[in-house]
């Protein structure tokens, strides 16, 4: 097998997210998916396969973390449809059969990928007791952002908040199906960004994602709303860093971004 490691939402290498991406002739069985995720150990890796014609999508696509499977999966998506078309094992648009529904990926010309994702449904929450403490800053508002996302997005004060955090990640387990998405308004627009974001999903083996297209889902609708502004740029503001650009049409949400294959090598197991 033919084993690629890009780095997803960058438009440099050892930025953005690191995901495996594997082009298969078929999907072996899901336990063999799950120990290379394992094996690859970065927070998603993705399996493709070639459908027949008169499928209704070009590709299926599965996202497997280092612990388990997933339904929806932004950075790999990404770091999938740029491994297709740097290889030329795929042209233009692609469209991929998923957990999710039918998702399409297209090549912009100027190098980056944008990805047609489903619009997170956000439903006002209260502020559950004990995730103050868990996060370690005290939230301004919590949304639940529906099964296909399954976390919840805590707005904090500002930028600085976000970028501070230290969390209990054993602790934010117990919130949601996943984990959680900090998010604040940036402090210097200036600076090529509108909001700021974390990611903590320890429900599915990851404490702190890098970049989240999945989560931007969520973040479009709400700042969206806030900024009064279809199109915006997000800065997940991990280590690793990176930026998402978001343009919110209704029920569907395009997530933008750049890609950077590190590694492109042979799985021997």
């Amino acid at each position: 097998m033919r084993i690629r490691i890009v780095d997803a939402f960058t438009d440099r290498p050892f930025a953005g997210n690191p995901a495996g991406v594997l082009l298969l002739d078929a999907f072996p069985d899901d336990e063999r998916l799950q120990k290379i995720a394992l094996e690859v150990n970065h927070s998603e890796t993705a399996f493709a396969h070639p459908l027949p014609e008169d499928a209704e999508a070009d590709w299926a696509l599965r996202w497997f973390t280092p612990v388990t499977e997933v339904a929806l999966c932004g950075h790999a998506t990404l770091a999938t449809a740029h491994v297709l078309r740097t290889t030329g094992a795929h042209q233009g648009p692609v469209r991929f059969a998923t957990r999710s529904g039918v998702l399409t990926a297209a090549p912009e010309a100027d190098g980056s990928v944008t990805l047609d994702f489903p619009t997170a449904p956000l439903t006002p929450a209260g502020v559950p007791d004990g995730v103050a403490a868990a996060l370690g800053a005290e939230p301004r508002a919590v949304f639940d952002t529906g099964p296909s996302v399954g976390d919840l997005l805590v707005e904090l004060a500002d930028e600085r908040t976000v970028r501070a955090l230290t969390p209990d990640h054993r602790a934010l387990a117990a919130y949601s199906a996943r984990g959680v998405i900090a998010t604040a308004p940036a402090e210097d627009p200036s600076l090529g960004h509108d909001y700021v974001s974390r990611c903590f999903f320890p429900n599915v083996g990851i404490d702190e994602d890098p970049v989240t297209g999945s989560a931007h889902t969520a973040l479009a609708p709400f700042w969206s709303a806030r900024l009064g502004r279809p199109v915006l740029t997000g800065l997940q503001a991990s280590p690793r860093s990176g930026h998402v650009r978001t343009e919110l049409r209704g029920d569907r949400t395009l997530l933008g971004g750049r890609a950077v294959t590190v590694i492109d090598g042979e799985l021997l197991a």
